[in-house]
């Protein structure tokens, strides 16, 4: 896998930095795309020296945004093997009927569409350079089985990344792009702190939830990439063991 190219979107903290410090230990060189540079910087130099590293600015909601990225790395590498789709945000956990529209939109806006973008995006690229083809990894999160209480935005963009993987991996096959998706339950990173401080369940109650090593994510990545491209892993839940799931509700 070494020298292979890599993007990661939201790449500046948790998940997506994980990712990206995983791949660099394999030998990746990799876009960094966020909304912040300094971020991006950061964990560049978490990497450590040597690292081929490509911090970006992007909002993925941005389809010129986006355009601009794919052309930074083009320039840069001439190629792209690996997209992890995984910027995204989420909505403040109130009653669904009392979340502001414009809130919605935003969520829809950077983690649907901005994942649709970015992933036309890869097909254009992986499409024409040679050897043809790539992978393209979505992050769905558990929130694509499973809702948890006053959390319709996000889930509903989460259930719709399973029905773009699968998209992709139907349409990506003529043009040896495999597609998968990555659904990720309580990695500890800093969007996950709340459940360390107790989050509400189904029944109302506030309980505290175990989490993982955010750098278990990071190798699943890795391992999902180092298949050939004649071989996919469709989708993989990684999830903290413990954690309410298989009863959830």
């Amino acid at each position: 896998m070494a020298g292979k190219i890599a993007l990661v979107t939201g790449a500046g903290s948790g998940i997506g930095r994980a990712v990206a410090l995983a791949l660099f230990g394999a030998g990746y060189r990799v876009a960094l795309a966020g909304r912040r540079l300094a971020p991006l910087e950061e964990t560049a130099a978490l990497a450590g020296p040597g690292v081929d590293a490509l911090p970006f600015v992007c909002d993925v909601s941005d389809p010129a945004q986006v355009a601009a990225l794919f052309a930074a790395i083009k320039a840069r590498w001439g190629r792209l093997d690996l997209l992890f789709n995984n910027a995204g945000i989420n909505a403040p956990g109130i009653p669904l009927e009392d979340l502001p529209v414009e809130k919605w939109l935003e969520v829809v806006a950077v983690n649907l569409n901005g994942s649709f973008f970015c992933a036309q995006a890869a097909f254009r690229m992986m499409k024409e350079q040679t050897p043809q083809g790539g992978r393209i990894i979505n992050n769905g999160s558990i929130s694509a089985h499973t809702p948890r209480p006053d959390s319709a935005p996000y889930t509903a963009t989460k259930h719709a990344i399973t029905g773009l993987t699968k998209s992709l991996a139907l349409d990506g096959r003529k043009y040896n792009i495999a597609a998968g998706q990555i659904d990720i339950g309580n990695a500890a990173t800093p969007m996950t702190q709340r459940m360390q401080r107790g989050v509400k369940q189904a029944d109302g109650s506030i309980r505290v939830e175990p989490v993982m090593d955010v750098a278990e994510v990071g190798r699943a990545v890795v391992f999902m990439d180092s298949l050939s491209l004649e071989a996919n892993v469709l989708t993989m839940t990684i999830k903290a063991t413990a954690m309410p799931f298989e009863g959830r509700g």
